[in-house]
């Protein structure tokens, strides 16, 4: 698939990507290698991911990222209560207790997390590592060796072997600084808010009946309240959601003076503290700029 037929499935799938996106998503095939996207949140990150699997029609497995993140819930973990009840069934059985251990550590009672989960699919999934900046070091460590060689030794178990190879998104909102042992295996993408025409694009293909006029006065009104000192910037996601707001109050253009209008900002301002601060002078000054 080149560039130009990325772009297009990506489009036809309502996400609308720039130039160097859909180069650093060519290049993942290409070079086999885990794409790192960082920006901040609401710019499109995980969209990414859900719109590369919907081109290739291929699963999406997604790994949520938090502190304390382990082994457990991002590789596998046993079945333990199974595992309890088989022990006890098996008491008066007469077993060997070699051969109970060989039972219960089999794949009836073996509970697949994402990472595990990715690598045993028969064709190639998409693996999403949301947030990976938001999980402590150790687990990067632990990523690491799992993209490395994409095999799981399970010491009970055996080593797992890929039977495909995902293609792999993490995600980073740079709440902290990765490590340069992650970064080095990854290609890198910062995403950064679209441009008003990218974001009009994005609104023509994402919100159904919306009028040119409309859709490019609300790229451009956006654009300038992300200038504004708010502390939670409006991401894609809240222009989608006001266009879409604005289409279900019969809105055709935007209006400084209505009442309607202005109350619907609440799609965009996201925090008490930015709405006492955005108030609805300055709502209508910005607005006396695109109308």
């Amino acid at each position: 698939m080149d560039r130009a037929e990325i772009a297009e499935r990506l489009e036809n799938q309502g996400y609308i990507a720039g130039p160097e996106l859909v180069m650093a998503l060519w290049l993942m095939d290409l070079l086999g290698r885990p794409l790192l996207l960082e920006g901040e949140a609401g710019v499109g990150k995980t969209e990414t991911a859900k719109a590369l699997a919907a081109i290739h029609g291929a699963k999406l497995i997604r790994l949520q990222c938090y502190e304390g993140l382990d082994a457990s819930a991002a590789l596998y973990e046993w079945n333990y209560q199974r595992q309890l009840l088989s022990i006890k069934a098996r008491e008066t059985s007469g077993q060997d207790a070699k051969e109970i251990e060989r039972s219960i550590f089999s794949e009836e009672y073996l509970l697949e997390r994402p990472l595990l989960a990715a690598i045993r699919q028969e064709t190639p999934p998409v693996l999403l590592i949301d947030e990976v900046d938001r999980a402590d070091e150790e687990f990067e460590a632990l990523l690491l060796e799992v993209l490395a060689d994409f095999q799981v030794s399970i010491p009970e178990f055996g080593t797992v072997t890929a039977r495909s190879i995902p293609r792999v998104i993490l995600t980073s909102n740079a709440t902290r600084e990765l490590s340069d042992a992650l970064r080095r295996r990854c290609l890198y993408h910062y995403v950064d808010f679209p441009g008003e025409d990218q974001e009009t694009r994005i609104l023509l293909a994402r919100v159904p009946g919306i009028d040119v006029t409309l859709a490019n006065q609300i790229a451009r009104f956006v654009a300038l309240v992300r200038k504004e000192d708010l502390k939670k910037v409006p991401g894609v996601a809240e222009s989608i959601d006001w266009a879409a707001t604005l289409m279900g109050l019969g809105q055709k253009r935007l209006d400084a003076s209505s009442e309607t209008i202005l109350d619907s900002l609440l799609t965009l301002i996201k925090t008490r503290e930015d709405q006492g601060n955005f108030s609805r002078e300055v709502a209508q000054r910005l607005m006396g700029k695109v109308a």
